[in-house]
């Protein structure tokens, strides 16, 4: 026995083939009326069984065009399927000339017995209508069979946009109450760092006063050794002390409302240059700073910016013979990207994940003193203006900290 199976899903076909060949039943395949049709002009077969649904020609067209080929008219024909599987279906598929019509997934059992009924002149079957109907009511019922199916596939997506949206719904009121949890979270964990920051700074300063006052009053008086921890002491106090107020430019740096107004940059950059230069006059460094930097910016937090950046850069060129560091603005026509660069002690790349963590560190304190907060401030305002802010450096070499204040000061004009 030989049978076409014809399919558009490849695995049905492929099911179908290894069970039928294992009972000992040659097959062939198509994937749709047109391929089936071509290689039954090809090929004899003893039966086929054929889907509905396919692309190109359907199984309804495929059973029409095989009943009015004389070479083709009385091969048994069976309906496998799983999408037209009400009683009009069946009717128009025995209407279009099919011997049986099976619901997917049939048992072998089921489809050999099919077969082997069909093909056995020894077992009484249906008798197939001596004329077909005519071709108006045969695309009549077609025509309510696709209208049907339409209906259930509606039916079907509207089921499931329903439970899309439901889902979709759930999943917004999750975020929504995640995203509450975490801003009262975040609001906490700023309002203690702020509470912690200010209440440290009065007895901080009063250590440090009356630890200078000692070290004042005991000197002579007292051994080298006690000097030595008063000092000590007076040292962590300081501090400790720039620790809190790195804490507390933090905070206000998350928590201050902002107003954004054009800046002048360049004006910015050279008056903290200027105090710079005042705060370390044993260390001098060329400046230059590109004319006509304008920003859309809050002011106050753009100075934090700029100081931390800048001071930054004088620290870390400390050691550098010639120093020198700059502020510009990139050469790009389409974008708004400002720059600090310096050539002083840079770092490795390697480690740029860790620079802007909060007590994150990638030069010892001995080296270079900070608190390790500074570049932390920097990025959380830069993200308060809708920017990024990213590093390049070397070892040996200096960096460069490019940086944006989002998609308002993009709107101004270069």
């Amino acid at each position: 026995m030989k049978v076409l199976i014809v399919d558009d899903n490849e695995t049905n076909r492929k099911l179908l083939r290894v069970n039928l060949e294992g009972e000992g039943i040659e097959t062939f395949e198509a994937a749709d009326g047109v391929e089936a049709l071509k290689k039954l002009d090809a090929e004899t077969a003893d039966a086929i069984i054929s889907d509905i649904l396919m692309p190109r020609m359907d199984g309804y067209r495929f059973c029409q065009e095989v009943r009015k080929k004389k070479a083709t008219g009385d091969i048994p024909f069976i309906f496998y399927t799983s999408t037209y599987t009400s009683s009009g279906d069946e009717k128009l598929a025995l209407d279009c000339g099919a011997d049986r019509f099976l619901t997917k997934p049939a048992p072998l059992r089921s489809i050999l017995d099919a077969l082997h009924d069909l093909i056995d002149p020894q077992v009484p079957h249906r008798p197939r209508a001596a004329q077909m109907p005519e071709e108006l009511l045969i695309m009549r019922e077609y025509n309510e069979a696709l209208v049907r199916k339409l209906e259930e596939r509606n039916a079907k997506l509207e089921r499931a946009r329903a439970e899309i949206m439901q889902v979709n719904q759930g999943l917004e009121r999750r975020v929504e109450e995640r995203t509450a949890e975490l801003v009262v979270a975040n609001q906490e964990l700023e309002a203690f760092s702020h509470s912690i920051a200010h209440d440290l700074r009065s007895p901080l300063m009063a250590i440090d006063g009356f630890s200078n006052v000692l070290l004042t009053e005991c000197e002579g008086r007292v051994t080298p050794e006690a000097m030595e921890h008063l000092q000590y002491i007076c040292k962590a106090a300081r501090r400790m002390n720039e620790l809190t107020t790195d804490l507390l430019r933090l905070s206000r740096a998350s928590r201050a409302q902002m107003r954004r107004e054009t800046v002048d940059l360049s004006m910015l950059s050279r008056g903290i240059f200027q105090d710079l230069h005042e705060a370390h006059p044993g260390h001098t460094v060329s400046t230059t700073v590109t004319e006509g930097m304008v920003a859309y910016a809050d002011l106050p937090l753009i100075r934090i910016v700029l100081e931390n950046l800048l001071s930054n850069a004088w620290k870390f060129t400390g050691r550098t013979s010639n120093p020198e560091i700059e502020v510009g603005r990139t050469a790009a026509l389409d974008e708004r990207v400002y720059f600090v660069r310096d050539n002083g002690a840079g770092f490795d790349m390697a480690y740029a994940g860790k620079l802007f963590g909060a007590f994150e560190r990638l030069h010892s304190a001995a080296e270079f003193p900070g608190t390790g907060i500074g570049l932390t401030t920097v990025q959380r305002i830069i993200r308060r203006h809708g920017g990024q802010i990213r590093a390049e450096s070397a070892v040996g070499r200096g960096a460069t900290f490019f940086f944006d204040l989002g998609p308002q000061d993009q709107e101004l004009p270069l």
